[in-house]
């Protein structure tokens, strides 16, 4: 690995944040944050404790959140931000619609949609990576999912844009400036979904949309308000996860020649470094929790009504549970990393992102014999502290 290849692939930021959380794992792995009422937590033992005790640590901030009448809607089914038993009742009614037999039949379609968007830049020994495929093919996926037009894709995409822009940082929850930034884009994403499940309920089809309409648990069903709201999560995590997933497996991939030739020699090989990338650089490197009691974490006393960032990058890097946590390994085993969280929050969407990166890559692989991060132009990346993945990756290539 030369510093040319880590300049180009892992700049200052990225590494500034790995380097606090090495500091802290060896040190204080909980520590207060600059915010009152904050602490950090970077430790694997820790982390996966809390992922696994929604009775100490909550996953419902309403409390914590102004009234927003734009922006409500988005909490009403949004189970990654709930407790059960509500938690319980809309996951469980959502499974039984997206479930792995559902996910899994999509890869035809997949695979075709992935081949289209490479078809348009065939022949062009330069592409942006992201911009030509890893961005444009979830979005295609989740909006084809839930059985929208695609004269209107371009509206999902400044949606999701939007989303990912006015996020919190520094492990503090959204300003009151970035809520009333997206504030347009929610009473928007709202209405047109809304009219969406309308038209489904009134002439189902063969859509997820349509398969929730329907859906029941012991005579419970999903109202109108709770299917857009997760139709939107869908597409806000959705989306995220696998543009950055594959973006950061070139990457990888670009800083490890040796691991790019067995993938090249052995497809089989594939889903084990779709793994490896996961944990190394895990897309949502944080997540957030609030201590319903005073609980010990790291050996520290945390008051009730406390803000945990938890740093899922930090523990899937953390030496006592992965050997060269550092180092990107094929032969990794076991490696169970946190990149999609764990407990009853572990992703709902994780099975399609593992299986969009890896069709993504079976054809990157199949259409270039050579692939290589661009010297002459720049990585752009989002900010770590929110994603952990590239905005754009130009890559120069050659055909197979």
């Amino acid at each position: 690995m030369t510093d040319t290849v880590l300049t180009r692939t892992w700049p200052e930021q990225i590494s500034g944040l790995y380097d606090w959380f090495k500091t802290h794992r060896a040190t204080d792995r909980i520590i207060p944050g600059e915010m009152p009422g904050l602490w950090h937590v970077f430790g694997y033992d820790d982390i996966a404790k809390i992922f696994g005790d929604y009775t100490k640590f909550s996953s419902d901030f309403s409390a914590l959140l102004p009234p927003n009448p734009d922006m409500d809607w988005f909490a009403t089914g949004n189970f990654l931000m709930m407790d059960p038993p509500v938690h319980r009742r809309l996951r469980s009614l959502v499974s039984k619609a997206f479930t792995p037999k559902y996910v899994a039949s999509l890869e035809p379609r997949i695979r075709e949609i992935a081949a289209g968007l490479l078809d348009k830049v065939a022949g062009q020994s330069r592409i942006d990576a992201v911009a030509d495929l890893a961005y444009p093919l979830p979005v295609v996926i989740i909006a084809e999912l839930i059985g929208v037009p695609s004269d209107d894709l371009d509206l999902f995409r400044g949606w999701a844009e939007a989303f990912v822009k006015n996020n919190g940082e520094e492990g503090a929850m959204p300003t009151p400036e970035q809520i009333e930034a997206f504030r347009p884009t929610g009473r928007a994403m709202n209405a047109y979904l809304l009219e969406h499940v309308a038209k489904c309920r009134a002439n189902p089809g063969d859509d997820l949309i349509s398969g929730l309409v329907v859906t029941e648990d012991d005579g419970r069903s999903l109202s109108d308000e709770e299917i857009v709201s997760f139709v939107a999560l869908l597409l806000m995590a959705g989306h995220v996860t696998t543009t950055a997933l594959l973006g950061n497996t070139i990457m990888c991939l670009e800083e490890n020649p040796e691991a790019a030739e067995r993938l090249r020699a052995d497809r089989s090989l594939i889903p084990a470094a779709i793994e490896e990338v996961l944990r190394l650089r895990p897309t949502l490197v944080r997540q957030m929790r609030l201590t319903k009691q005073e609980v010990e974490v790291g050996g520290k006393t945390v008051p009730a009504g406390q803000m945990l960032c938890v740093w899922a990058a930090s523990a899937n890097r953390d030496e006592q549970h992965f050997a060269e946590p550092d180092r990107f390994d094929l032969d990794r085993k076991p490696n169970r990393h946190l990149a999609f969280g764990s407990g009853i929050h572990f992703c709902l969407g994780a099975p399609l992102a593992r299986l969009e990166g890896r069709i993504a890559l079976e054809l990157l692989l199949d259409r270039y014999g050579r692939m290589s991060v661009a010297t002459d132009e720049p990585v752009e990346f989002h900010n770590p502290q929110v994603v952990l993945g590239a905005k754009k990756l130009p890559l120069d290539v050659e055909p197979a």
